[in-house]
């Protein structure tokens, strides 16, 4: 986690809705050349100043998409700052309004652990690894998939990157010579996977803290798809009890969960999904239907409010499932950031290095011609 200074005095005395009112004074200062993204799990209050919300992809690729903008700043975590620095132009200086908003899953796979483990893992089998990374990573660990023939994933297109990674492997008549290594959520991967079809049986869990893994070279060579052992640490809360209790309390509540869930979440789930198909679902849901969700609470209590009336939504979890790294980003910060540029002072500036940009670019492009998007943009003409 990269230390974050306190702030100045004069912001923790101020109440919120004077921050809001001066952060929308410098917002109208900058114009054009200025754009605020926040990410779904952020507070109301972000939220409500920010451009353009949405998942940590999608706000990189609108902030790339942006013409005649100098200055991004990117109300999420870390590894979704580099994302926006690695697909807009060199030019453009992305900010994260507090550097210690990092990201637990990411920090579970830190590149000199994922480079031990490739050392490891090509010295006990001769099958090709195919190392992927969901978006939800460092800079470093995409450039090591670019760099690797890899290649990067969503949520929402993981099945698509896994398929084109195992190419002509099938459960049924699995060869052994593709492997995947699935970096660094081992529930995406594993849950992804076995709607493929794949078995629990063909995955493996790569534990970095064990010597080799954890596993036998046996079991490394037996395996299709090496899981590396991290998780979110707010997906991780739910369970599949909390199901039995909600169905138990009303059989009409429909549960829907993120993938990055235990595999045994997912399994009861009525249904699974990206936050994107959580929030396509419940939109299109019928009015008065009910619905339990399994994701960050600060989007299941903005999907309650927005459909107060017309359908139920609540958490899934009895507990506050908060992502309290992406809490740190608030107010106050967001106005200590905002007011240092307009001094001609750029604080928290987010840069990735040229050759890690560059292979990390490699591992985004090759998903994003997967799914037919072509490649990433970052012309502002």
């Amino acid at each position: 986690m990269l230390y974050q200074p306190p702030l100045p005095p004069k912001y923790t005395d101020l109440a919120p809705d004077e921050l809001a009112r001066r952060i929308r004074e410098r917002k109208s200062f900058f114009g054009k050349k200025l754009v605020i993204l926040g990410h779904h799990y952020q507070q109301d209050e972000i939220i409500e100043l920010a451009d353009y919300t949405g998942d940590s992809f999608k706000l990189s690729q609108l902030a790339a998409a942006q013409k005649d903008v100098k200055y991004v700043v990117f109300c999420g975590v870390h590894f979704m700052a580099e994302s926006a620095d690695i697909l807009t132009d060199e030019s453009v200086q992305v900010i994260l309004p507090d550097l210690s908003a990092g990201c637990s899953m990411a920090d579970m796979a830190h590149i000199d652990h994922v480079e031990d483990a490739w050392e490891h893992l090509t010295s006990v089998t001769d099958a090709t690894i195919i190392p992927i990374t969901y978006v939800n990573s460092s800079a470093a660990v995409k450039a090591f998939c670019g760099g690797r023939d890899g290649a990067c994933c969503t949520s929402s297109n993981a099945r698509r990157v896994l398929e084109w990674a195992l190419a002509d492997e099938r459960p049924e008549r699995a060869t052994g010579q593709r492997k995947v290594l699935f970096l660094p959520d081992q529930h995406l991967g594993r849950n992804t996977a076995y709607d493929m079809g794949w078995p629990l049986e063909s995955m493996a869990v790569y534990d970095f803290r064990k010597p080799g893994g954890g596993l036998t070279d046996e079991q490394i060579r037996q395996a299709t798809i090496l899981l590396w052992k991290g998780h979110c640490s707010v997906h991780q809360l739910f369970t599949a009890k909390q199901i039995d209790d909600i169905r138990a309390l009303d059989p009409e509540f429909k549960v829907i969960v993120h993938p990055e869930c235990d595999w045994t979440v997912v399994q009861k789930a009525d249904l699974a999904g990206s936050t994107e198909f959580i929030l396509k679902t419940i939109d299109a849901a019928e009015p008065g239907s009910k619905w339990a969700v399994g994701t960050e609470v600060h989007l299941v209590h903005r999907l309650a409010k927005r459909y107060e009336g017309v359908k139920t939504v609540r958490l899934l979890s009895g507990i506050q499932c908060l992502c309290t790294t992406m809490y740190r980003i608030d107010l106050k910060h967001l106005l200590w950031c905002l007011d240092e540029l307009a001094e001609g002072r750029i604080v928290n500036l987010i840069r990735v290095d040229p050759e890690t940009r560059t292979l990390a670019r490699l591992s985004l492009d090759r998903m994003l011609s997967l799914i037919g998007t072509g490649a990433a943009k970052t012309a502002r003409a």
